[in-house]
């Protein structure tokens, strides 16, 4: 597999205000698009998250400004890098993402994992259960998809899930994606998450922390796909990180990215300090994604 490129937009503190964040979007994601990323991200958050400014700085919601993304874009992939399970009732997770692949043409991902942010979730209102029962949500919500995105119109009987019922799963219209959308589970856990990859999704996303870091996470996820009969091959291997081009040059990116690609990543999604200057992405698709590819 070539190894792919995607592009996660993780902050909207850009000049001009509210008033230009939109078009700002629409020129980062034209000019990634362009550029020839293969896949275009934002976060599922409310509220900025630590690491990236404070919470109140101006965050959108995902799945709207994905679907303003896919008017604004022509051949990547889009999706959130994830969403978070309790956000939203299974059924709207997949009525949404149909939408989104729909109306972009076949170009939607379905990225989910168990969500962690409480504080945003109390700040907001939304109900944050337990992890566990969390993961149980996220079990469901899988199970879900995979029967609404089945072959034909969707139409395929009732979900009888550990915390959700669901009686009627059609799916119209049907994805344009096939088989289906394709799944994505975030999170590095190794008696959980990685075994929800292992057992329904299409790809994997953990941080790429080092080398050693990611040959670790998939060592694991190899473990799951032998106990549970699924080809290892067949998922996806994404990292998540960061460039910061003020502090890291090109070749020392390069080198970088080749030690994720070479531990097993396969898709390599990063966010790009400074991403409203859209010459950054210009620069890194020559200098650092064109010769690994």
């Amino acid at each position: 597999m070539p190894l792919k490129f995607g592009l996660q937009i993780n902050q909207f503190t850009w000049p001009g205000g509210a008033a230009a964040i939109g078009p700002t979007l629409s020129r980062i994601v034209r000019t990634a698009d362009d550029a020839g990323f293969d896949s275009i991200w934002v976060m599922d958050h409310f509220f900025q998250i630590r690491g990236n400014g404070p919470p109140e700085a101006p965050m959108l919601e995902g799945q709207t400004a994905l679907g303003f993304m896919a008017a604004h874009s022509q051949r990547a992939r889009l999706g959130l890098m994830v969403g978070g399970v309790h956000y939203r009732a299974p059924g709207l997770w997949i009525k949404a993402t149909t939408t989104l692949d729909v109306l972009s043409g076949g170009r939607a991902w379905f990225g989910i994992g168990a969500a962690w942010n409480e504080m945003e979730s109390k700040g907001l209102g939304f109900a944050f259960p337990p992890l566990k029962e969390r993961f149980e949500l996220l079990e469901d919500t899988l199970r879900m998809a995979h029967g609404m995105w089945s072959e034909g119109s969707g139409t395929h009987g009732r979900l009888d899930g550990i915390r959700t019922t669901a009686t009627h799963l059609i799916n119209s219209p049907q994805s344009i994606s096939r088989p289906r959308v394709p799944i994505m589970v975030g999170g590095g856990g190794e008696r959980k998450t990685l075994r929800l990859v292992a057992q329904y999704a299409d790809a994997c996303n953990i941080f790429g922390r080092s080398p050693e870091f990611v040959r670790g996470k998939l060592d694991v996820l190899r473990e799951h796909c032998e106990r549970l009969g699924r080809p290892y091959g067949e998922i996806e291997k994404s990292v998540l990180t960061g460039v910061n081009p003020d502090e890291e040059d090109p070749a020392a990116t390069v080198e970088r990215f080749g030690g994720l690609a070479e531990a097993g990543a396969q898709h390599i999604i990063f966010s790009v300090r400074g991403v409203a200057d859209t010459s950054r992405l210009e620069r890194i698709a020559g200098e650092v994604m064109s010769p690994l590819r």
